[in-house]
Formats: C-alpha cells, sequence, structure tokens
C-alpha cells in the first residue's frame, strides 16, 4: 500500500502514520529524516543536499525526489510505504508521479486530515506542556507564533494538492478533529472501502483482459478462416482447371481406349466375318459339290434309261426292217420311216447323254455365284 499523508501542522499526521505502519507492515517515508540519512550515507544525492543546506538553501525539488527515489528501492519499502511531509506542493507532486509510474507504482490513496486552525494552537500547547511535563525539551517552532508561519506556508503551498489529487479521485478526508482512535478506525475503514474497489477493478481489468484475448483469439480464427477459405478460393480455379484437363484427359484416353475397343472390336468382327465368310465359303462349296454330285448321278441315270430305251427301239425297229424285207415298197417306205426315228433316237440318246454335262456347268456357276 503506497499513501500520502496530507493535513496542517499538529494535525496527527505523524501519529498516524505510526499506526499504519504497524498495521499494514509498511515504511515510514520522512523527507527530512531521508534528507539526514542519505547525508550520514554519504550518497551522491546526500553529498550534494549536504552542500545546499550547509550554505543556507533550501534543497532543490529534483534533489528530494532523488532521494525518494533511492529510498522506495530498498527491501523494507517493497510491501508499500507512507509519505509524511513530501509532496508540499503540486510540482512536487507531478514529480512523484513521474517517478512512480517510471517504477511502475501507483498511489492507492491520499488521506487529508481535515483539522480547524483553532482548535490546533490549543493541541501545540498541549503538547509542549506534555513534553515538559515528562522532562523532553520541545522543538523550537513547537510554538503559537511558529504554528501561525508553517500554517500560512501551508495554505499557500500544499493546500492546493487537495485539489490535485481530488481531480485524480486518490483524495480520502477524515475527521482529524476526532480523537486519535477514532481517527485511526475511519482511516482503517476508507481504506478498506480503496481495497475493496481496488479488488473489483483487478477483477473487471482480468474479466476484459480475459474478454479480449478472447475476442483476439477469435479474429485470429475467423482471420485464419478467411486466409483458409481465401485460399481455397484461390486454388479452386487451379484445381477446377486442373479438374476438367484431368477429366477431359480421362475422358479422351476412354475416348480413345474406347475408339481403339472400337477398332479392335471392328478388326475382330472384320475378322469374324471375314471368318463367317471364310466358313461360310467351303460350307457352300460343299453343298454345291454335293447338289453338282447329285444332278451328275440323276443325269447318267436318265442318260441310261434313254439309252435302253432307244436301244430297245433300235432293236425292234431292226425286227421290224427284217419282216419288210419282203414287201419292197412297203419295205421302203418303213425302212424310212425307221432310219428317220433311229436318227431321232440317235439325237435323243446323244441330248441325253450332253445333259449330264451341262447341268454340271450350270452346278458350278450356281455354286461360284454363291461364293
Amino acid at each position: 500500500m503506497r499513501l500520502i499523508l496530507l493535513g496542517p501542522p499538529g494535525a496527527g499526521k505523524g501519529t498516524q502514520a505510526g499506526r499504519l505502519v504497524e498495521q499494514h507492515g509498511i515504511v515510514q517515508l520522512s523527507t527530512g529524516d531521508m534528507l539526514r540519512a542519505a547525508v550520514a550515507a554519504g550518497t551522491p544525492i546526500g553529498l550534494k543536499a549536504k552542500d545546499i543546506m550547509a550554505a543556507g538553501g533550501l534543497v532543490p525539488d529534483e534533489v528530494v525526489i532523488g532521494i525518494i527515489s533511492d529510498r522506495i528501492d530498498q527491501d523494507d519499502a517493497a510491501q508499500g510505504f507512507i509519505l509524511d511531509g513530501f509532496p508540499r506542493t503540486v510540482p512536487q507532486a507531478e514529480a512523484l508521479d513521474r517517478l512512480l509510474k517510471d517504477k511502475g507504482f501507483d498511489l492507492d490513496a491520499v488521506v487529508e486530515l481535515k483539522v480547524n486552525e483553532g482548535a490546533l494552537l490549543d493541541r501545540v500547547e498541549t503538547r509542549v506542556a506534555e513534553m515538559r511535563a515528562r522532562g523532553e525539551e520541545p522543538r523550537a517552532d513547537d510554538n503559537a507564533e511558529a504554528l501561525a508561519k508553517r500554517l500560512s506556508a501551508y495554505r499557500a503551498q500544499t493546500e492546493p494538492l487537495v485539489d490535485y489529487y481530488s481531480e485524480k479521485r486518490k483524495l480520502l478526508t477524515v475527521d482529524g478533529m476526532m480523537t486519535i482512535d477514532e481517527v485511526t478506525r475511519e482511516i482503517g475503514r476508507v481504506l478498506d472501502a480503496v481495497r475493496a474497489a481496488d479488488a473489483k477493478k483487478g477483477a473487471k481489468a482480468k474479466g476484459t483482459k480475459a474478454s479480449r484475448a478472447k475476442r483476439t483469439v477469435k479474429t485470429a480464427k475467423k482471420a485464419a478462416t478467411k486466409g483458409k477459405a481465401a485460399k481455397s478460393a484461390a486454388k479452386a480455379p487451379k484445381k477446377a482447371a486442373a479438374k476438367p484437363a484431368a477429366k477431359s484427359g480421362a475422358k479422351s484416353g476412354s475416348a480413345k481406349k474406347s475408339s481403339a475397343k472400337q477398332t479392335v472390336g471392328k478388326k475382330s468382327s472384320g475378322k469374324t466375318a471375314v471368318s463367317k465368310k471364310a466358313a461360310g465359303k467351303p460350307a457352300a462349296s460343299k453343298a454345291g459339290k454335293a447338289a453338282v454330285g447329285k444332278t451328275a448321278k440323276t443325269g447318267l441315270k436318265k442318260a441310261a434309261k434313254a439309252v435302253a430305251k432307244a436301244g430297245k427301239k433300235a432293236a425292234k425297229a431292226a425286227v421290224k426292217a427284217a419282216k419288210g424285207a419282203a414287201k419292197p415298197t412297203a419295205g421302203k417306205k418303213a425302212a424310212g420311216k425307221k432310219a428317220t426315228k433311229k436318227a431321232a433316237a440317235t439325237s435323243k440318246a446323244k441330248a441325253v447323254a450332253k445333259a449330264p454335262a451341262r447341268g454340271n456347268k450350270k452346278a458350278k456357276k450356281a455354286t461360284k455365284k454363291r461364293a
């Protein structure tokens, strides 16, 4: 927890700072104490502040900021700190904001102890009396005159910080006129409220980061999906061009195959036809030969029968011719008739004999035509 206590001199800032240190395990950082510690340690900033203080001048803001920077880097300030007496001006407050921002820190709250200036004089007098009663020497500026000067300087320089931190929504105002314990409890209550609010902000911030991360992941996925779609869309024409080519190639190949098959089929069908023709030729020739053979045999039988008939007739005619020799006239006529009949029979026999040969020629011609 990182706090600043604001209030005029005598408001009780030192007392409440001590209690906060015990409650929260943080350190109290007083500019006066830090300056003296830096001078004693002989640090570069401390030596510079020492020379300025020895010359009676005011330590510049950059030197004070340098001392604070060194102090909050120490291990005991890791859990937090309370700045007491700093910043005193708005420029110092702005320089402190830059310092904390550079270190990655932020103020949790600025607690203002608001008191009545008239009551402060009574407090100062009471405190001085108590210190003397204990045997302690009061501070030189712990009197009414010194208090009046300090209050005037506070109003002029430090009181503007109330508006400065109020605009940043860091200011918490506590009634400093209550008792010490009551002021302590009130400071604790307002700081608890601050921590609760910070926890809610942290949870919201985590949720916001998570939602942003989810949105980022979704956006990345959408972008990746769009990228894939774009790539696939870009590849689609190529694939489409390749597929038709492949298909056309396949088709052409299949066409070639089918044409080859058809050619082969044609060839085979031609061969089949040739074979059929070749097969048909022998069959036809055999049939023709068989037909010719039958026709020739039939012709020969007929010729033989005709010759036999002709022989019988010739024999009868010869017998008749011999009988008719006694009758010259009648015999001559009969002989002429018989001779004529013999010639006719002879010509018929020759015609019958030639018939088988003609039948054979016609059968051969028919066979050739069928072949």
